[in-house]
């Protein structure tokens, strides 16, 4: 029996996803609900499933950009599991073995009658205006090779240029590589160039003195870690006081949709995290009903999932505002970019001992800058400073996130 595996629907509104790779072989055994291959949409990598035990035929090339349902591939169940081997010998028939010699034996077409030429022996591509441009040079192969698998006008040009100048300025061997984009960093590109055209984005910063959340992190760290089974970091006390902040401004926490301002009144917090893949953004939903034991396990959890290619659509879609911590990777300051269409995104910075002015003494604090980003179509100057002044007054105050002010940090952190 045979069983088509088709490419699967990854959400709404995606008609097109790219087969990312195989990871199995043609012609291989496969085994029910085995992993047998990537497909990368916009928004996340998902797996293709094998429907059934048996041998796998591949029918589309890993790379290629396919429809939604389109045949990927087929296993044939009639066919016993091999022992030893997982792939299957295909053999050659004496009719192919005759047809694959004459091939072999068939006499090259004219040059002007091909797109490219190919150098058999080292596989090498010339391009029609490439190989006449060499024939008006009196360059061989050789001259222009360095390691290349196509030889276009542009190397031809680098080696015309080489021979008009002194021998010490000559270039050694010139390597580039090529990597086709996949569906998700295309889609990203998409999407920066457009919040870029179609949003009044604007930034405004501030500096937080993180002394007391890096107090209670050093005292607490291994209560906490005990009990939740993750440390204590500092995307939690974030995500409490953005949360707290946006109750406040309930603007900053809106979207636009044609010539409507949309206010959720649920506070769904984006995390964005980096993937080998790119970066993504998953989402911690309700916030506000978790503690921070709970989000910081929802953060690792979303975090593994994408690192591991396991993220799935509906962790992605539906935030209504971002966090983005560019310090750790040591930066200092930024601009973080909107991720629509949400109205605002805050960016986390490295924290770097700093002098400042306490009770009119110069201190050591330790210092993080942070930077708000948001759409100055739906968000005021007033909004906007008073959102990121409210989210330095919670971090600099934790026990402010409780709303009776107390200084109880074990309280705080739900220890």
């Amino acid at each position: 029996m045979i069983i088509e595996i088709r490419i699967p629907s990854p959400g709404e509104s995606i008609s097109e996803v790219e087969l990312a790779r195989w990871l199995v072989d043609d012609n291989s055994w496969v085994e029910k609900d085995q992993e047998v291959a990537e497909v990368e949409s916009e928004k996340a990598t998902l797996p293709l499933i094998a429907a059934a035990s048996g041998i796998i035929k591949i029918v589309i090339q890993a790379g290629t950009t396919v429809k939604i349902n389109e045949l990927a591939c087929s296993i044939d169940t009639s066919v016993a599991k091999p022992e030893g081997k997982s792939k299957v010998d295909t053999k050659i028939s004496k009719k192919e073995e005759v047809s694959v010699k004459v091939e072999t034996e068939e006499k090259p077409k004219p040059i002007n009658e091909k797109k490219d030429t190919e150098n058999k022996d080292q596989k090498i591509r010339v391009t029609p205006l490439a190989e006449k441009m060499m024939k008006d040079e009196n360059f061989s192969i050789d001259d222009i090779l360095n390691g290349l698998k196509k030889i276009s006008t542009h190397e031809v040009e680098l080696v015309k240029h080489q021979n008009l100048l002194p021998q010490s300025h000559v270039l050694g061997e010139r390597v580039e590589e090529r990597v086709k984009m996949s569906q998700l960093r295309k889609k990203l590109s998409e999407r920066l160039v457009s919040v870029k055209n179609q949003t009044a984005m604007l930034t405004t910063f501030n500096e937080v003195d993180m002394s007391r959340v890096m107090e209670i992190r050093k005292t607490y760290q291994q209560a906490f870690q005990e009990k939740y089974g993750v440390k204590l970091g500092l995307m939690s006390f974030f995500t409490k006081a953005v949360v707290e902040a946006l109750k406040q401004h309930p603007l900053v926490n809106s979207f636009l949709d044609k010539d409507e301002i949309v206010t959720p009144n649920y506070f769904d917090i984006g995390i964005a995290v980096q993937t080998p893949k790119g970066l993504m953004v998953p989402v911690i939903r309700n916030a506000e009903k978790f503690s921070f034991g709970e989000i910081e396990k929802g953060i690792a959890a979303l975090a593994d999932k994408g690192r591991s290619g396991r993220i799935g659509i509906d962790d992605l879609t539906g935030g209504t505002f971002t966090i983005t911590n560019g310090g750790i990777f040591g930066s200092m300051l930024s601009t973080p970019i909107l991720n629509p269409p949400q109205s605002g995104i805050l960016g986390m910075h490295n924290i770097v001992d700093r002098p400042v002015a306490i009770n009119g003494k110069v201190e050591i604090r330790p210092i993080m800058y942070v930077a708000f980003s948001y759409d100055h179509r739906i968000i005021d100057g007033k909004d906007s400073v008073g959102f990121l002044f409210k989210v330095k007054q919670m971090i600099e105050k934790p026990e402010l996130i409780l709303f009776g002010g107390n200084n109880m940090d074990k309280t705080l952190i739900g220890i």
